[in-house]
């Protein structure tokens, strides 16, 4: 037993009793914060425009602070960007985290000082709660692979600016740096294949422990081994035992990763965005991830019916109900304030607070006003996948088709197996019936003959590999949306139909 592992379970104790603490007391948590934030924002320019000085209670922030996205805190941000102090948080931030917006072209989302901890800590206390729970800690002396974007960061108004995973690069422990995977110069290279080959030849012979990286991009890692290899990753890295991702819903990958790896192996989900570390799996038994009340962040949380009213509903954490889908509102120490991240979640325990990621607010289809999410595709996916067990999936979209050349309006299930289902039709037909029992809306109009029944197209080996690198987004944290209410995406996807 190496010298990280243990030390790292006395101290992962005291991150699992100081964790239990706050998430046993979330509502206090959040006062706590809430009124923090409010105090060491008072003087700022959003802070006179908002009368900070005058808030006292939740009330008084809702009746002052507008629900916004980035287009709406744009003038604000464009400010700090031209290099003004003390606009949406006290003094600069320390970095930006740029993203691809996808109505805001490039977004810079601020970090500040106060604010870096939520990134990194509680990336380090997702590891430490795994490591308390389950007393596995050996893999904290092998290899840790962590597939990010560059390190390299550009500069605007004097202010550091790269990609998120980039900049948290820089502040991985010290401790763990020795045994980091791939090396720096590794992680700077932009092209996404180059890259990869890199990281293979890197950690092909190495002791690999943990792998991080989003499910897609991970099982590309592990095929380009497969093939150079010809052995199944268990022995290639006879020591991994732990896979950590986040950004997308694990269940459509699973089989498949597994299958390659060639045993089952422990997980550990994180819900982190540029806006904030959100919440992280803190328990290999219970469902969902543990929101973290007490890192900086207040949360509201908007029926996702009422969204798009002029004026919906917005509740705090005391508020919310079990099993309903609300938008995701945060307010933070980067300077964010009634901030939409155009994130959907539904609370799974309410002592101590665990969410599930339910979709996109943005991502949905209802062409004919069935409002179907990503959360019911996956399931119906999901569902259908364990009554069908030889089908192994790599990706799917889905888009509503309005008008077919022939026959009925209906959904579009584009979808790349790697291992087809022995009876297609059979598993179309389960799989729209899964659909129907998720929604009642989508069910309403198959029974009315207002759509037909759903129809599969399915697509050629590595498509949505093809695809992502024509839009020059392959790898990293890059993904494919679940579902989209428009055909942009199934016609791009088009060129890839398995004749």
């Amino acid at each position: 037993m190496g010298i990280r592992s243990v030390l790292a379970k006395p101290f992962a104790a005291y991150i699992a009793n100081q964790t239990s603490q706050w998430a046993l007391n979330g509502a206090a948590s959040q006062r706590k914060t809430f009124l923090n934030l409010i105090e060491s924002a008072k003087s700022t320019l959003f802070g006179k425009d908002h009368d900070f000085a005058g808030i006292k209670t939740y009330a008084d922030f809702k009746q002052r602070v507008p629900v916004r996205d980035y287009e709406a805190l744009k003038p604000y941000i464009e400010k700090v960007l031209h290099g003004d102090a003390d606009t949406l948080w006290k003094g600069k931030p320390e970095y930006f985290a740029k993203t691809s917006g996808t109505t805001s072209g490039t977004k810079y989302i601020p970090i500040t000082k106060e604010s870096v901890p939520n990134h990194i800590n509680n990336a380090r206390n997702a590891l430490l709660s795994y490591v308390h729970e389950t007393g596995n800690g050996a893999f904290l002396d092998g290899g840790l692979i962590f597939l990010s974007g560059s390190p390299e960061l550009d500069e605007k108004a004097g202010i550091k600016t790269g990609r998120l995973s980039g900049i948290v690069n820089h502040h991985v422990p010290g401790y763990l740096r020795t045994n980091q995977k791939p090396t720096y110069q590794t992680n700077c290279i932009e092209d996404w294949e180059t890259k990869l080959d890199k990281i293979i030849d890197e950690t092909i012979t190495a002791d690999m422990t943990l792998i991080s990286g989003i499910p897609p991009w991970a099982q590309m890692y592990f095929d380009r081994i497969v093939a150079r290899t010809g052995k199944k990753i268990k022995d290639v890295f006879p020591n991994f035992s732990v896979f950590v991702y986040g950004g997308v819903n694990f269940e459509p990958y699973r089989a498949k990763l597994f299958d390659t790896i060639g045993k089952q192996i422990d997980s550990i989900e994180t819900y982190p965005a540029s806006e904030g570390f959100i919440a992280y799996q803190d328990s290999q038994k219970a469902e969902g991830l543990l929101l973290l009340l007490n890192s900086g962040i207040f949360f509201e949380f908007i029926p996702a019916e009422e969204y798009f009213n002029e004026k919906p509903t917005r509740l705090s954490i005391e508020e919310v109900e079990l099993g309903k889908n609300y938008a995701l509102i945060i307010s933070s120490n980067a300077g964010l304030w009634g901030y939409s991240i155009g994130d959907t979640i539904k609370f799974v325990s309410k002592n101590p607070y665990r969410i599930i990621v339910s979709g996109r607010i943005k991502h949905f289809i209802s062409a004919f006003g069935e409002h179907v999410i990503g959360e019911e595709v996956e399931k119906a996916m999901k569902f259908t996948m364990q009554k069908f067990p030889e089908v192994e999936l790599v990706e799917f979209t889905v888009a509503p088709n309005v008008a077919p050349a022939e026959g009925m309006p209906h959904h579009e299930w584009l979808i790349e197996f790697a291992n087809l289902p022995n009876d297609l039709a059979a598993f179309s037909l389960e799989l729209d019936n899964n659909l129907r029992q998720l929604n009642v809306y989508y069910d309403d109009l198959i029974t009315g003959s207002i759509l037909r029944t759903l129809k599969i197209s399915v697509l050629k080996k590595s498509a949505f590999i093809e695809y992502m690198r024509s839009l020059g987004k392959l790898g990293g944290q890059n993904k494919v949306p679940r579902l989209s209410n428009d055909r942009k995406i199934a016609e791009e996807l088009s060129s890839f139909f398995l004749q």
